[in-house]
């Protein structure tokens, strides 16, 4: 959401009293797109002069122009692709290029370094199992994310299907358990009530979603906020699958004894059985 950016951005050059205000404004959007000035000074604890300051060290003129900005991020979001696609044609071939480019600038430049350290040294550690839940649209990449860790360690897992075999798979996961959770706007249900479950459990998680305001962010442990836009009506992965793509890199790189003499088992089997060609 573009108020969310604009706080971060901005976060290092808040005053407490204007932090507080831009947590009441993360933690709860709904309330400050269709309240006053006045509410969101009372649910920050400070006064309506600071709620002013934000919005005017945000870059907006006022109260009225942060508050529409807002209501329309929390409009979008609610928007379908059936929607969307009424506006957004293909588009020519540099405006896709140009626009994935940003994806995987935007997702992979504003990843925080030592989220990413912190993400990779769990990864690496191959006494925590690693559990992957991802929604249907994320599904490929979570996949290919996955086939990476597996083939760098082992106990990699990708928690889905029926909700018999996901909460059976959530409950038999270890306490050490290093999670990653996927999903973006118009969120499926059950990956909120499958990280909810494994939020319960004390579980860590690293979650790859749209915005701060995300439910994902809410339990995540770390958030990686991934840069979706497209110029057709379907969210783009790109950037989700760039940032995955450092993690396991930087995990191979942490593995890198161990992970060689996996890798090479796996080359030989697939050598072997001549399970690759170069033939067409």
């Amino acid at each position: 959401m573009e108020v969310a950016d604009r706080i971060r951005v901005h976060s290092a050059s808040l005053t407490a009293a204007e932090r507080r205000v831009a947590e009441a404004v993360l933690a709860a959007p709904q309330a400050v797109g269709f309240g006053t000035v006045a509410d969101l000074a009372r649910a920050a604890d400070v006064g309506a002069a600071s709620v002013v300051r934000l919005a005017t060290k945000l870059g907006f003129e006022g109260y009225s122009d942060l508050q529409q900005c807002i209501q329309r991020d929390l409009t979008r979001q609610l928007r379908p692709a059936a929607e969307r696609i009424q506006e957004a044609g293909a588009g020519p071939s540099d405006e896709h290029v140009r626009t994935e480019v940003a994806n995987v600038t935007g997702t992979v430049g504003a990843a925080d370094g030592s989220d990413v350290d912190v993400l990779v040294a769990r990864i690496a550690d191959v006494e925590r199992p690693v559990a992957i839940v991802s929604g249907e649209a994320s599904a490929g990449v979570a996949q290919q994310f996955a086939a990476q860790l597996h083939q760098l360690r082992r106990d990699v897992s990708v928690i889905g299907g029926s909700d018999v075999a996901v909460r059976r798979d959530l409950a038999l996961l270890p306490e050490g358990t290093t999670a990653v959770v996927i999903d973006l706007r118009r969120y499926e249900r059950w990956v909120l009530d499958a990280h909810q479950l494994l939020h319960e459990r004390g579980i860590w998680s690293a979650g790859l979603t749209d915005s701060l305001l995300s439910p994902i962010a809410a339990l995540a442990d770390v958030t990686f906020l991934v840069s979706a836009a497209s110029v057709g009506p379907f969210d783009s992965h790109v950037g989700t699958l760039a940032l995955l793509n450092l993690v396991a890199a930087n995990a191979a790189t942490s593995l890198r004894s161990s992970a060689a003499e996996r890798l090479a088992r796996v080359e030989s089997a697939w050598s072997d059985h001549g399970a690759l060609t170069d033939a067409g």
